[in-house]
């Protein structure tokens, strides 16, 4: 037997102290086995230790939300009977390691997750950060990551609908991968993951075991360094064919009455199931490890058990339906064994060879798991930008934005992605949102991914606010209501007080956002020690959001939809260009604060902009983000090939008019503007003030984009959008 010693422990990422707590918990020193089932379940990527305490500030409560943080993913209701599952989760220290395996096996956990709970998966979007494109090796982990998502995706048959791409290079060191899934499931077929009933059988199914993906939940919860090329094997390997008849085998078991409880072998394999399932249905379990299936000779239990081999699934069953539920796995030419039964008490007992194992008492393992308080500081306030020199010329200005890898098209990543299998995605990437048809009715779910971490660095309670405010803008510009969002904490390293720092005034800023726009989280994931020697991300609060359309023939979208029509700005503005795209690309500066969010006028412009969408008043909608009014105009244009005419403001300086980032603004183009100023005269609430956030600024028509006095051709702009990213890709694709 394997004597703990201090190295064994510190190999396993524990601290002294929480050594001391295990030990004290089991009352004696742990085996090799039950050290390394307690490291995974305590490590930062399983415990959530850093950050329990203040996700605990996140409103999450709705009355259409079904079942928020604490299961596989959140459920909310979108009428009709029918509910919407859904979660984002990363994968990024895999992603890193082997692009590829890392990123298709993020996509296959996070189906997992949602399927899992009753959902047919609907949709899969994420949200990528790269670093800069000539940083080492970051156009093969592009090329991998985005072959890695189409890969599994394409495979499995659930269509990538939409995402995000940014580049930085904060993320030369750490790229961050984020995958969501959005399902479908009938609100009376939804499944939870305690599990219950004294003597029901516990049942293993899908691929067998091997030895990847062993400490992948350890590795995740510690920062790389020079040596992280080392930490390949805790990379898992992906087989969506194997998933798709994971998929449909699961969904036929649960039309019928035999499951109890069902949970995804995800980080921490068949530790985290377990005991997971164990702890929340408040019993024990017994595991014959003998009877899981393995692919490799002479597996250990502890491989066994940290084992994050893919598409497994562990289940309780109603006693006597294992043979009912067998014929329907083997069927579907996937692994099905009996491992072990529910039992009382509080441990998770394991034998092996006719011995015990492994015996532990579950609260420690999951309840009792360490919860800290870190020192924070708050970041520093950054000072009003000043010396902005005037534009030379703006429409040169506007082609470097559109050239830009932040703004370019990413065509070249979404072409690589089956969007439309399942024929039921009614809104293909590019626009504001996803929309995805509800199977066989005329509502739609709109999806979207966001996140501005440039603000969140400035300002992380600003940036907060922001990720949350632009997810529900860009639900509202395609006519969606918005119901809730997923979250996706990406940060350095928690034990640093300004990382900290970042964390916490992100919750804030997000937590009072949600309120405001009563936007409840409802599922989400931390992913912390983003960093390489020291050096971390910035932080990256990515927002999944998810809202309801009753008609997806009255869904809107971005492009003009002929000439002449008048453009309207909804929203106010002051041209703020702190953190703004235009300063960092066309002056190579990153100063200032972000733009603020102001939530009540965020709501107004939203009542606004749903109202003229509602009343078919609004042919084309399109919110005003990264690069400011110029951009969305161009991006527009770009959809529909119409041009516009467009008058710059005096009483803005003409950089803050055309490239400001000023928030909760859209761009709304009317055939009729007669009909939209008869709806404003029957809003009694309306007041002057409010209608001046309702002005008319130019006129579709033409091939150009005439901004003010500068001219920008069309073909222009489409040569330095679409051309951009491949021409920056040359020689790795």
């Amino acid at each position: 037997m394997t004597e703990i010693t201090p190295q064994i422990v510190a190999e396993h990422g524990f601290t002294p102290h929480e050594y001391d707590r295990v030990v004290a918990s089991m009352g004696r020193v742990p085996n090799m086995l039950e050290l390394g089932i307690f490291s995974v379940m305590w490590s930062e990527h399983c415990s959530y230790k850093s950050s329990r305490l203040h996700l605990a500030k996140l409103p999450t409560k709705a009355p259409w939300v079904i079942c928020g943080p604490g299961e596989n993913a959140g459920v909310i209701d979108i009428g009709d009977g029918d509910a919407a599952i859904f979660k984002m989760e990363s994968h990024n220290h895999p992603s890193f390691i082997e692009p590829y395996q890392g990123a298709a096996t993020g996509v296959g956990g996070i189906l997992r997750d949602v399927f899992t709970m009753g959902a047919r998966p609907v949709a899969n979007m994420n949200a990528l950060r790269f670093g800069e494109i000539d940083a080492p090796k970051m156009k093969h982990l592009i090329k991998g990551v985005v072959a890695g998502i189409g890969g599994y995706g394409n495979c499995v048959g659930v269509p990538t609908v939409g995402g995000e791409t940014n580049f930085h290079r904060a993320y030369n060191g750490n790229i961050i991968v984020n995958a969501m899934t959005v399902g479908i499931a009938r609100q009376d077929k939804i499944f939870y993951s305690a599990a219950a009933g004294i003597g029901n059988p516990v049942v293993y199914v899908g691929s067998k075991t091997g030895r990847d993906g062993i400490h992948g939940a350890t590795m995740a919860s510690a920062e790389f360094d020079d040596a992280s090329e080392d930490k390949r094997p805790t990379v898992q390997v992906g087989d969506p064919f194997t998933e798709k008849l994971l998929i449909e085998a699961c969904l036929e078991l649960m039309a019928s009455d035999a499951i109890v409880a069902i949970q995804d072998m995800g980080a921490a394999g068949l530790t985290s199931s377990s005991v997971e399932m164990a702890s929340k249905g408040g019993v024990g379990l017994r595991l014959d490890l003998d009877k899981v299936p393995v692919r490799e000779e002479r597996m250990t239990p502890y491989e066994m058990m940290l084992s994050e081999s893919q598409e497994r699934m562990l289940m309780v069953l109603k006693p006597g339906r294992e043979g009912f539920a067998e014929k329907i796995f083997r069927k579907w030419e996937l692994d099905f064994a009996v491992i072990g039964e529910v039992v009382e008490g509080g441990n998770l007992t394991l034998m092996f060879h006719g011995e015990k194992v492994g015996d532990i008492p579950l609260a420690p393992l999951a309840d009792a798991a360490p919860k800290y308080d870190r020192p924070w500081v708050p970041t520093p306030k950054r000072a009003a930008l000043v010396d902005v020199p005037e534009s030379a010329d703006i429409g040169a200005d506007l082609l470097t934005l559109m050239a830009c890898p932040d703004l370019a098209s990413k065509r070249w990543i979404w072409e690589q992605y089956d969007h439309m299998v399942g024929a039921d995605t009614v809104q293909r990437p590019g626009g504001d949102a996803a929309v995805v048809r509800v199977h066989g009715t005329k509502k739609a779910l709109a999806i979207t991914t966001d996140c501005t971490p440039r603000y969140c660095f400035a300002d992380p309670v600003e940036g907060g606010k922001q990720a949350v405010a632009e997810a529900w803008r860009n639900l509202i510009a395609v006519g969606a209501k918005p119901l809730a969002i997923t979250d996706c904490m990406n940060f350095g390293a928690p034990t640093r007080p300004e990382i900290m720092g970042q964390f916490v005034g992100c919750i804030e800023g997000m937590a009072e956002a949600c309120r405001a726009l009563d936007f409840p989280v409802v599922s989400g994931n931390v992913s912390l020690y983003n960093e390489t020697n020291g050096v971390g991300i910035l932080p990256t609060p990515a927002i999944g959001g998810v809202g309801v359309i009753a008609d997806y023939n009255r869904q809107m979208t971005l492009g003009f939809k002929a000439e002449g029509e008048s453009i309207f700005v909804v929203g106010a503005g002051s041209g703020e260009l702190g953190q703004s795209i235009w300063l960092r690309e066309c002056l190579g500066r990153e100063e200032g604060p972000p733009p603020p969010v102001d939530l009540n006028a965020e709501l107004w412009s939203g009542w606004v902009v749903k109202q003229l969408i509602d009343e078919g008043i609004a042919t084309a909608v399109h919110d005003i983000a990264d690069g400011g009014l110029a951009v969305a105009l161009a991006e527009m244009a770009l959809v529909s090939g119409i041009g516009a005419a467009v008058s710059a403001r005096h009483d803005f300086i003409p950089e803050g008019w055309w490239f400001g980032e000023d928030q909760g603004r859209y761009v709304v183009t009317v055939a009729d503007p007669a009909a939209l100023e008869g709806w404003a005269n029957r809003q009694e609430t309306l007041d002057g003030a409010q209608l001046d956030r309702l002005r008319r600024i130019g006129v579709t028509g033409g091939s150009s984009l005439h901004l003010g006095a500068a001219v920008v051709p069309l073909d222009d702009l489409r040569t330095a959008y679409e051309g951009a990213l491949p021409a920056l890709l040359k020689g790795e694709l």
